[in-house]
């Protein structure tokens, strides 16, 4: 297969990916990110060029056969142009696990609407602002032991340095409490999908996760890309 570097041919195949949401989500999101910085230092395959009949994604150098390491292999099909193929360390191939920051996202409902239509002094968060005593934050490689144990593939040391890799890569929003800790989060990953989003469990049923999936949507269309549930 033919490794895409040029920038040219990298935004014609986001164009042409565009036109194919939601099928070509799996891959998408990857190429979205390698034509914003690349900060997840992947790289983009296809059978041939122009006329392409499969995309992959996937971590720069790794060798297409053989030992995949941490990866799995999702596909998809877009009908009448092309197989999307991608590569992802913890969803399976079902289109309904992938997104442009999409399964998380999806408890929002139409989340085109609901982003452009927030407006207020809390980061456009408006009628959605946060609950008393709750605040806009960040995480940092401190959260890194309190996000394994929080998430439903995590525990052990294969997914604690999968976490720390996305925290430091790729955007991230969280809610804290008066005392800065954590008490809601979003993580997106190299594909654009929400990946591991919580609300610690004492802070439940207080609108938290919505505040925090409401700014990641608006975060995410702002670097052009979609959102879907």
């Amino acid at each position: 297969m033919k490794i895409l570097t040029c920038p040219a041919q990298l935004q014609h195949l986001e164009g042409i990916l565009r036109k194919s949401l939601p099928l070509a989500l799996p891959v998408f999101g990857a190429v979205l990110n390698i034509n914003r910085g690349n900060p997840g230092d992947f790289e983009v395959l296809v059978d041939k060029w122009p006329e392409f009949g499969a995309v992959l994604a996937r971590p720069s150098g790794e060798v297409a056969s053989g030992d995949t390491g941490d990866s799995g292999r999702g596909v998809t099909r877009c009908p009448g142009t092309c197989q999307v193929c991608s590569e992802h360390p913890w969803t399976c191939g079902s289109l309904g696990h992938w997104g442009a920051l999409g399964l998380d996202l999806g408890m929002l409902g139409p989340l085109e609407s609901i982003a452009a239509g927030l407006g207020g002094p809390w980061g456009h968060w408006g009628a959605l602002g946060p609950a008393p005593g709750v605040r806009l934050g960040s995480l940092s490689s401190s959260h890194v032991d309190l996000l394994n144990d929080t998430w439903p593939y995590g525990g052990n040391a294969r997914s604690r340095l999968y976490l720390a890799e996305i925290l430091g890569r790729f955007p991230q929003v969280c809610l804290q409490d008066g005392g800065g800790q954590p008490v809601a989060w979003v993580l997106t990953d190299h594909f654009g999908t929400g990946t591991h989003s919580y609300t610690l469990p004492e802070q439940r049923r207080r609108g938290h996760m919505q505040v925090a999936l409401t700014v990641a949507a608006q975060r995410a269309q702002a670097r052009g890309f979609p959102t879907f549930g």
